[in-house]
């Protein structure tokens, strides 16, 4: 006890004293359902003072034995998290290590201490999906979404999970659930996207985009949103077109063609209304008008297909020429003719096309090719094995292949799209390996 107790006490005792010389008389006190005593006041007191003392040592005896037990709590609490931490911690470190088997023991055992542990229910959900037990993966995440049903990391597992096991449908239910929660998350945006291509939704892919270039907050990445913006409205033209719902095709080509003069897919697929509506001379007249303005070898090899199909190969000839005229340099329109001189079967013109282009300094290949095959054509073999010797890659035609200049992607047959790295209008003519240079982790 205090000295400032034991001065306290000794006021008290004081103060009882001189009470008790003062009132010496009795007092009566009635207690119900027991009697009636007489009383001197100072035991009076003295009696109310021990029973307010003894009432407040229960209370503080109550209280400091709740406070031993919540410590008892508290300090078993801690241990116990302590535990789960490193625990958790070990299946973390094993997951990395690709110990499936250590990472499932210890995330068991986290389980055993805490049923509700959200983290350690996704992680083994995760090692499940890893590998590819969807069924295992499926009830771990759903035991997450039990205890907490709005947590994103469990509704983005949820929507990973069922995408790989190609229920896009479900999927998109979860990505919806995520946008409920919140509804301007990029991340969820992305996902629906993805999930609406599989689906080839193009409408409701030209609204979402909409959203997500409004929510971009850099400048390069909205630069990059309006172009996959601009794809979207493309595909939905490339879509209705396959339906014949011409109307819509054209209007959306249009649209792409305002946000984008020289996306060359949509002028093509325009050309491509206008000929199943019958309007030939119109098409055309698009793919020259479209050619003057760009130099895309894209457009002139279409406007050499079809005015060949049309039974107009002199048309195409005077493209070739005009071109030639305008710039007499540029030795890839040389090679073009050329090789349209022997789609035609024209040997003579198109070796004097040809003629001093190599040494022009034309590196293509396919020159070499191109003149082989005309040397074949005039029974001239030996002037033909020596122009094949010179071509690095011999090919069974002289139809060129494609390539992505954005990811070196090749193909046989012209895409609005590639898909190697999914960019629109990036298709170009391989000529000498021209995408060859470019360094990516794609197929070639």
């Amino acid at each position: 006890m205090g000295k400032l107790s034991v001065f306290i006490f000794v006021l008290f005792l004081a103060a009882l004293a001189v009470f008790a010389i003062h009132n010496k008389e009795l007092t009566t006190v009635t207690i119900p359902f027991d009697g009636v005593y007489e009383l001197p006041k100072i035991a009076l007191i003295l009696l109310s003072s021990a029973a307010g003392a003894l009432a407040m040592l229960l209370i503080f005896a109550v209280r400091d034995t709740r406070k031993f037990i919540d410590n008892l709590q508290f300090q078993k609490k801690q241990k116990r998290d302590i535990k789960v931490q490193e625990l958790y911690s070990k299946a973390l470190n094993s997951i990395l290590a690709h110990k499936e088997d250590l990472a499932r023991e210890a995330l068991g055992e986290i389980l055993a201490e805490e049923p509700d542990h959200v983290d350690a229910l996704l992680r083994l959900g995760d090692v499940y999906s890893s590998e590819e037990d969807y069924q295992k993966a499926n009830t771990y995440y759903q035991k997450a979404r039990t205890v907490n049903p709005r947590n994103l990391e469990t509704l983005f597992a949820l929507e990973k999970l069922l995408e790989k096991s190609g229920r896009w449908t479900e999927a998109l239910k979860y990505v919806e659930d995520i946008l409920e929660v919140d509804e301007d998350n990029l991340s969820a945006m992305y996902r629906k996207r993805g999930l609406l291509e599989k689906q080839a939704k193009w409408d409701d892919l030209v609204y979402l985009q909409k959203a997500i270039l409004k929510h971009e907050h850099s400048e390069k990445d909205r630069k990059r949103e309006h172009q996959n913006l601009i794809g979207y409205k493309y595909e939905y033209g490339r879509d209705s077109l396959e339906n014949n719902q011409l109307e819509k095709a054209k209007k959306a080509f249009k649209t792409v063609l305002r946000l984008d003069k020289d996306f060359t897919p949509a002028t093509l697929g325009i050309a491509e209304v206008m000929l199943r509506e019958g309007e030939s001379e119109e098409a055309v007249n698009l793919l020259e008008k479209t050619y003057e303005t760009t130099s895309s070898t894209i457009v002139l090899a279409r406007l050499e297909d079809l005015l060949i199909s049309l039974g107009e190969p002199s048309r195409i000839i005077r493209v070739y020429k005009s071109g030639i005229s305008k710039r007499p340099n540029d030795l890839t329109i040389r090679f073009f003719l050329a090789k349209l001189f022997y789609r035609l079967e024209m040997i003579d013109d198109a070796l004097e096309t040809l003629s001093g282009m190599e040494s022009a300094g034309l590196p293509y290949p396919e020159l070499h090719q191109l003149m082989g095959s005309l040397y074949m054509r005039r029974n001239q073999p030996a002037k033909a094995v020596d122009e094949y010797k010179k071509v690095v890659e011999i090919r069974k035609s002289l139809r060129l292949a494609y390539c992505c200049k954005q990811c070196g992607f090749n193909a046989e047959e012209w895409s609005g799209r590639c898909p190697g790295c999914g960019s629109w209008d990036t298709y170009q003519f391989n000529l000498d390996g021209a995408c060859s240079t470019v360094s990516t982790g794609l197929p070639a």
